[in-house]
């Protein structure tokens, strides 16, 4: 029997892909995923479809239909009551709405109703926590942390936990939540204690039910208990650096895991794993063109602009003495393709053939689809296209991207930014290394790709939403529903389900040790 799954601020699904994605879901299954955002809703629908028509061959071809682009809906006649289950598990709710907590409450007590342990993940939302958001937190005049709900979005979290006593949590969250503050109040310390102690924290005493959790790191000896200091342990502790456990980007975030007190096991720690690049991720995807944005954007003119702009350069950085740099430009503008294509939501070019490590081959890829999903590049200015051109060959030749303005020193690379020369856009414009892991993929990726440069300094471009998931380890059969900018948002704020699926297997060889010493 599997392990029911309550998936909590689910975004489009990636933590509890990894959980499903385990044993094919015979280890667990999603009861429900809740989600306020209504395009990651839709991705988290259509994928619960996926896992529930991939069992059936037959059935399971509605779903690459659509993805193929050979059906307008995933669905039809014979798979209506797949659709009709998705949509039961994938449920559009914004917790803390008193409509949308009985709405779960509702669905939980029937589908739990017959398990004694069930298994909640999930992460609240961290734009109160992350630093960039308390950043801007700041420029805004009236702002009172203590009035912002988004701080205590956990709460909603803690109140599913102490009403349903799951056997395992795992909370998510940015590494910025360590510092954080309401007024005096170390908001960190304030978690540990109450996912430790769920009852006092929201009853103020222990009723006869009283359960409490002991919170341990997934990568360091350290753990948490109900009358413990908080500062007795390291918080950073908590912090799992993705790039050491087999996810091609340096992402960094606190993950607390949670043990119901009478489960008497401690998980293992993740096991470290071979350290993969972007070109690891991303070599194989088709290449594509940037759109040329505030002019006539056709293949001609792009190709144009972007040789302008490498000939160019090249000649000022041969004039700077730069010359390992000035013949990387001018070796790209020779190799200036004129005709690729923007990409397409349903790209039909096949993929390249690669070196992939085996293990994201065989994770990424899938024979049913023809298309590659969600690879559409951005329309970018012209003035653009020179600084991702330029950063891209800079990094080739230094193995970092440039960075500020004594990097991007040569002719027409300057933003019209008033105090470019002051270190506050240092990193302004920011290419993805080839060969290391890329830096972390946000939310912000869905504002401009400034901070995402193609390391491919002939396609003068920002990632796709196909190459970001990649990064985030999505497999290619991953459908992000809603406009780009919806699906970047996605994107950037998901947990890689390649750690999720390791976090999985913590939880389950830690859920099975205890059957096991029942059964001795």
């Amino acid at each position: 029997m599997s392990i029911p799954v309550i998936d909590l601020f689910s975004g489009p699904g990636g933590l509890g892909e990894g959980f499903v994605s385990l044993d094919d879901g015979k280890t667990f299954r999603i009861v429900v995923s809740a989600e306020t955002d209504p395009a990651a809703h839709k991705t988290l629908c259509l994928r619960s479809y996926f896992r529930r028509t991939k069992p059936h061959s037959k059935d399971v071809r509605t779903y690459y239909d659509f993805c193929n682009g050979l059906s307008d809906a995933p669905w039809n006649s014979c798979t209506t009551n797949a659709w009709h289950e998705a949509s039961k598990e994938a449920r559009l709710l914004t917790l803390g709405d008193p409509a949308s907590n009985d709405e779960l409450d509702s669905l939980l007590d029937e589908r739990l109703r017959s398990t004694s342990d069930c298994v909640l993940i999930g992460g609240p939302p961290c734009q109160a926590y992350s630093l960039a958001g308390r950043a801007r937190n700041r420029g805004i005049l009236a702002y009172r942390a203590e009035d912002d709900h988004r701080h205590f979005l956990y709460l909603e979290y803690l109140r599913i936990i102490q009403r349903y006593r799951p056997a395992v949590f795992v909370m998510e969250n940015v590494k910025g939540i360590l510092s954080s503050r309401v007024g005096e109040r170390a908001i960190f310390k304030e978690i540990l204690r109450d996912l430790a102690d769920p009852d006092f924290a929201l009853c103020g005493k222990k009723g006869k039910r009283s359960t409490k959790y002991r919170i341990y790191s997934l990568v360091a000896e350290s753990s948490f208990e109900s009358g413990m200091d908080p500062d007795s342990i390291e918080p950073s502790s908590f912090v799992i650096r993705a790039e050491n456990y087999g996810i091609p980007q340096a992402r960094h975030r606190v993950i607390l895991l949670g043990v119901r007190e009478d489960i008497d096991a401690a998980p293992r720690a993740l096991p470290r794993s071979t350290p993969l690049s972007v070109f690891d991720a991303i070599g194989d995807l088709p290449r594509i063109r940037s759109r040329l944005s505030r002019r006539v954007d056709v293949p001609a003119n792009w190709a144009a602009e972007v040789c302008r702009h490498l000939s160019e350069l090249s000649i000022d950085a041969e004039k700077c003495g730069l010359k390992d740099l000035a013949l990387r430009l001018h070796d790209a503008m020779g190799k200036v393709d004129s005709s690729l294509s923007f990409g397409a939501t349903r790209f039909s070019e096949p993929l390249l053939p690669s070196d992939q490590p085996r293990q994201l081959r065989d994770w990424y890829r899938d024979k049913n689809l023809h298309v590659v999903l969600n690879h559409e590049s951005r329309g970018h200015m012209s003035s653009d296209l020179r600084r991702y051109g330029y950063a891209a060959a800079f990094a080739a030749i230094t193995g970092v991207s440039p960075k500020g303005h004594a990097d991007f020193s040569l002719s027409a690379l300057r933003p019209n930014h008033a105090n470019w020369e002051s270190g506050k856009f240092a990193d302004r414009f920011r290419v993805q290394v080839t060969n290391g892991p890329s830096s972390t993929i946000t939310s912000h990726i869905s504002k401009d790709g400034h901070y995402f440069i193609h390391p491919d300094v002939t396609q003068c471009r920002s990632l796709t939403v196909r190459e970001a998931a990649r990064l985030q380890t999505f497999p290619d059969n991953y459908f992000f529903q809603g406009n780009r900018t919806q699906q970047f948002h996605q994107v950037g704020n998901a947990v890689p389900p390649l750690l999720a699926r390791q976090i999985a297997k913590a939880v389950s060889y830690l859920l099975g040790t205890p059957r096991r010493h029942e059964s001795d």
